[in-house]
């Protein structure tokens, strides 16, 4: 017979980089590029959209922000949860990109905090979040890949609005060199 204690350590430490990962992609990924976006727009672009059904950068950013809290703040951390959904999809209001910059940061600082101090031996403990039962992996995995749909659009929305390259990369050595956290070419 096998000895379990490999194998408990080997789950830990696939834990304990997962929870690594997900802050990693959160802090020096997604909000860098969201930060980009928002350097390079006005605040009436942030708060466009295409019709009455789509979304502006500033409604994602409101909603990035619901549900970073609500999953990991509250659902994970314990806090009170006072999420009103829709309000985030209903904003009409030129919010300025300053003060949805702060939210977002705030947000995910406290979502740091959280999975900074998570016990990973915890990831398939059981949680009820948004009338769900899930794992803490789920919460997890979920907020990380909420955050990467949701950049995706609003760099998707930035190239529309104002047709420039973000330089979210460097080309100029032939090989990618990631250079999101410079500012765009245009502003060098």
């Amino acid at each position: 017979m096998s000895d379990p204690e490999p194998n408990l350590l080997l789950a830990l430490n696939l834990a304990t980089s997962f929870v690594s990962h997900a802050r990693t992609l959160l802090a020096t990924d997604y909000l860098p590029k969201i930060e980009r976006c928002l350097e390079v727009l006005t605040d009436e672009q942030i708060w466009w959209r295409a019709n009455e059904t789509s979304n502006s950068i500033g409604n994602l950013l409101l909603h990035l922000s619901g549900n970073a809290r609500q999953w990991i703040v509250a659902g994970l951390g314990g806090e009170a949860d006072h999420r009103e959904r829709q309000t985030e999809f209903d904003e009409r209001s030129v919010i300025p990109r300053a003060e949805l910059l702060e939210t977002l940061k705030g947000t995910l600082g406290e979502v740091d905090r959280v999975l900074r101090t998570f016990d990973p031996a915890l990831l398939l403990t059981h949680y009820q979040i948004q009338a769900c039962d899930v794992t803490a992996l789920d919460a997890i995995f979920h907020v990380a890949e909420h955050f990467s749909m949701h950049t995706g659009q609003i760099i998707t929305l930035t190239k529309l609005l104002n047709e420039t390259d973000l330089g979210f990369y460097d080309f100029s050595t032939g090989a990618p060199v990631r250079a999101w956290h410079k500012p765009p070419a245009n502003e060098q």
